[in-house]
């Protein structure tokens, strides 16, 4: 029984892959957007979720940390100016992992994984709610009239495909010779 299982090997030593993880890292941040297997996706979605986490507190010391695990200047920047701000009204959960299929030369399971956009704020939304709740109550009546005197709509039956007929095997179909024997 194996104790204290913590994260995934991906195949390499700790050092490779604390490296790959940075570069993924860094990688993210500028493109917010990258594609992976769905096993460093994964291993990644925790290290990318902390970083903005980190990036909305502001503070100097959570700019070195996150300095510390991207060491690069240009994508610590970009994540406290931009990225930080557009998730100010979330808790958590950052990230989204799209599974696309599997790779062509290994069969790896492949995904998406980057950072959600910006919420729009719906202007006026709870208007909208308000009188689409009052529509139904006034129309309740409506419908069921109208449910008592229409026939109900006949279904679609979806016809089946005809199937293409496999040949005959090929001891069926040995031709005979000029000669009179088979071939």
């Amino acid at each position: 029984m194996r104790h204290g299982i913590d994260h995934r090997k991906l195949g390499r030593k700790p050092a490779h892959r604390k490296a790959l993880l940075r570069n993924m890292m860094n990688a993210l941040v500028h493109a917010e957007r990258i594609e992976t297997t769905v096993s460093k996706a994964k291993e990644l979605r925790p290290l990318a979720d902390r970083l903005i986490t980190l990036g909305k507190a502001g503070t100097l010391h959570s700019r070195r940390r996150v300095f510390s695990l991207l060491t690069d200047k240009e994508a610590t920047d970009k994540l406290f100016a931009t990225l930080a701000g557009r998730f100010v009204g979330r808790q958590g959960g950052y990230t989204r992992i799209v599974r696309t299929g599997f790779r062509v030369g290994d069969g790896a399971e492949m995904a998406i994984i980057e950072y959600l956009p910006a919420e729009e704020k719906k202007a006026g939304g709870k208007k909208k709610k308000a009188s689409a709740k009052k529509a139904p109550a006034k129309a309740a009546g409506k419908k069921k009239e109208e449910k008592e005197t229409a026939r109900p709509a006949a279904k679609k039956v979806k016809q089946p495909t005809p199937k293409p007929t496999k040949p005959r095997s090929s001891r069926a179909q040995t031709q005979k010779t000029p000669e009179g024997g088979q071939g």
